[in-house]
């Protein structure tokens, strides 16, 4: 799944989470966004600038899910992941046991296969103690980092109820 996928199938309440944390930790990554996404559209900053904030939201949403705007669609995810859910990322790679910085952030090389039963152990711990569609965010995104995905992980979001993004 490519992010203009995921912003697609994503409930709104998460990218309003997500654009939530930014203006409130760090305006520039949001302003940057903007500025990026209207760029991308041919239209000045200004233009959603002026917009309520809900309006900037929905606006922002709506073009996230737009091909051409892919790449800036990941970078929001994986910096919002990194710096506003470092325990959920910390917790999986200690769940998984892959080696990172006491953050979430992978040290060495990614496995090149996951055991099944660790995710599946590991999935059960975080459903109880994250919000449900924001794992699922995290794994899909995690999922992201290899080329097609690992068949473990991507089976197990097919078919874990608890992990649907919407």
């Amino acid at each position: 799944m490519k992010a203009h996928e995921l912003y697609t199938a994503v409930d709104p309440a998460i990218v309003t989470q997500m654009l939530d944390w930014f203006r409130a930790n760090d305006k520039n990554v949001y302003r940057s966004a903007v500025a990026t996404l209207a760029g991308n559209r041919k239209l000045r900053p200004i233009f959603v600038e002026k917009k309520s904030m809900a309006e900037q939201y929905a606006w922002i949403h709506k073009t996230l899910k737009l091909k051409p705007c892919d790449t800036i669609g990941e970078h929001l995810l994986q910096a919002y992941l990194m710096a506003g859910q470092q325990s959920l990322l910390a917790m999986f790679c200690d769940g998984m046991g892959i080696p990172h910085d006491g953050k979430g952030s992978v040290v060495g090389d990614l496995p090149k296969k996951i055991d099944q039963a660790r995710l599946d152990t590991t999935i059960d711990r975080l459903a109880d103690i994250f919000e449900n569609k924001l794992l699922a965010v995290y794994l899909h995104c995690f999922n992201m980092q290899v080329p097609e995905g690992w068949p473990e992980l991507t089976a197990k979001l097919e078919s874990d109820e608890r992990l649907k993004l919407a």
